[in-house]
């Protein structure tokens, strides 16, 4: 009779889908399941779950991914679990672990006016030199300020605030907390990964602190598999549960990012680079997010630009090339040299502008150094180079030395373009991963940590095996790249003032569109001024 194989589960919820991956503890996956979540939308600005929805959905994603294990394996030996999740907005539960009403999202914006108001009066900036991070409307203080004026009933019968993967912890084991990476958007100290009572006191939210739950090292067990939550997924009674990760470390986890000096980008709908650090770096006047890790003082430094792979999508469009595949488009690609022929792509073309490595919502796109030679090929190649730059300025501003290796996932990274386009803009080896469901995977591992199973998060991820590709820079073109990086800089801070002025007549075309549209005849006499 074949012996069961060991294997580990990893749960991730995110916004619109829950995940769940069986995973051995050689990392082969033996079985996944997925659902959707819906994001309710009540009211303008607002976005809410159903808490119990979004258990349901982790429960039915479990049973199916044990089944298909079972099947695939012929058997398996489950040592544990962990969960990772959304983070940010509220999530409010009673004294009997029910929720007092629906969560309120981390995309929710009723509190825009609120964030506005801090800004004005420094409590913003009290939030920014404690927790890392800019205060943002889906942010728990201002959402908990909004809540308490709008709907004091949901605070008077709330006793705790789960974010979302501490909620989901909650109906496996009935055991309430959080951990460091999921507190440092609410009240923690991202400096010492404690609560700031002097955050408390200067936001005056002193009556808030019974909401926030206990604290505990996202790999140590934190519960056990009860009764009821065994009868809704199939899981054994008594399981291992580790506390887990908020989804932006857990998907680094996944990649392999444990250790300070340690950093990994996403290429997707937007960007991202994240880097380890044994201690907060980052000055106050940098967007970054930070999140401490629970082991101290390390924390991960984050900046999330807006201009990822919609900046390729339009580029093709533009050029008129939507007729060919991506692997055609990228031949062409290849086909320029580094460069592009002198063109420079700004790659701000998201509707909302930029916000980072700089905050700026009048942010545009633009090709510049552009002639009547210039060839569609230069204008693509440009772009691909533009999105690097950007990327590039990134890992500066997170300390992230040239040479080293950058971790790479993401919708875009499947292209051997981007990757060796990254790679010979920025300076840094690109080490692209194809596994799934990083998340879930991150999470199998500290669940791995957790029951003892493995030492330590390297030894777990060691045994779970890397499919990195790397991707080395090009020495021949690194003086190159460095002048355009320094000419990128240069242009967007010379057109960067007229920015909002580009946009206020990008407001004004739209009108007189509009008014052609509700009275067609001839176009309205425009003044023109020098």
């Amino acid at each position: 009779m074949t012996a069961p194989v060991p294997a580990v589960l990893g749960v991730d919820a995110g916004t619109t889908s829950v995940k769940s991956v069986v995973l051995s503890t050689a990392g082969v996956v033996l079985g996944t399941a997925r659902s959707t979540v819906r994001i309710r939308r009540p009211a303008p600005l607002v976005s809410e779950q159903d808490m119990d929805e979004v258990w349901t959905a982790v429960a039915q994603t479990i049973s199916a991914a044990l089944g298909e294990a079972g099947q695939t394996a012929g058997g398996i030996e489950l040592l544990g679990l962990s969960v990772t999740g959304q983070g940010d907005g509220a999530w409010l539960v009673d004294a009997g672990g029910r929720p007092v009403g629906p969560a309120v999202l981390w995309l929710d914006g009723r509190a825009s006016d609120r964030v506005a108001a801090w800004e004005a009066d420094g409590r913003a900036a009290l939030v920014r030199r404690t927790t890392g991070s800019a205060l943002f409307p889906g942010a728990l203080p201002v959402l908990l300020e909004e809540l308490e004026d709008t709907r004091p009933d949901l605070l008077e019968r709330a006793v705790t605030h789960l974010n979302c993967k501490d909620w989901i912890r909650y109906r496996l084991t009935g055991v309430i907390g959080t951990e460091a990476s999921e507190a440092s958007r609410t009240y923690l100290d991202v400096a010492t990964g404690e609560y700031s009572d002097e955050l408390l006191a200067g936001l005056g939210h002193e009556r808030f602190r019974r909401l926030l739950p206990p604290l505990s090292p996202p790999d140590v067990v934190a519960g056990r598999v009860q009764d009821a939550a065994a009868r809704e997924t199939g899981l054994p009674v008594g399981l291992p549960v580790a506390t887990g990760l908020v989804d932006t470390p857990a998907g680094g986890v996944g990649l392999g990012v444990t250790q300070p000096g340690d950093a990994y980008a996403i290429m997707g709908t937007t960007a991202f680079v994240g880097a380890v650090q044994d201690g907060v770096t980052a000055g106050q006047d940098v967007p970054v997010i930070t999140l401490n890790l629970g082991r101290g003082r390390q924390v991960v430094e984050c900046l999330a630009p807006m201009n990822g792979t919609p900046n390729l999508d339009w580029a093709r469009e533009a050029t008129g090339l939507s007729g060919l595949d991506w692997s055609q488009i990228e031949e062409l690609v290849r086909t320029v040299p580094a460069g592009a022929g002198g063109v420079l792509y700004l790659p701000y073309g998201g509707v909302s502008g930029e916000r980072a490595p700089f905050v700026d919502t009048a942010a545009s796109a633009a090709w510049l150094n552009v002639t009547v030679r210039t060839s569609p090929g230069e204008l693509l190649r440009a772009v691909y180079e533009g999105i690097a730059l950007s990327l590039a300025e990134c890992m500066e501003e997170l300390g992230i030395a040239p040479g080293a290796t950058v971790r790479l996932c993401g919708g875009g990274a499947r292209s051997d373009v981007v990757c060796q386009v990254l790679a010979d803009v920025t300076g840094r080896v690109i080490a692209r991963s194809t596994a799934a469901e990083l998340g879930a995977r991150g999470v199998a591992a500290l669940a791995l940590v957790a029951v003892g199973a493995a030492p330590d998060l390297r030894a777990a991820l060691r045994g779970f095996g890397d499919d990195a590709r790397t991707f080395d820079p090009d020495p021949a073109v690194r003086d190159l790249h460095d002048a355009q990086a320094h000419l990128f800089a240069a242009v967007r801070s010379a057109v960067r003032p007229h920015w909002p002025g580009m946009r206020a007549v990008q407001a004004a075309a739209q009108d007189v569109a509009a008014a052609r549209t509700a009275s067609p005849g001839p176009a309205p006499a425009l003044a023109v001024h020098p």
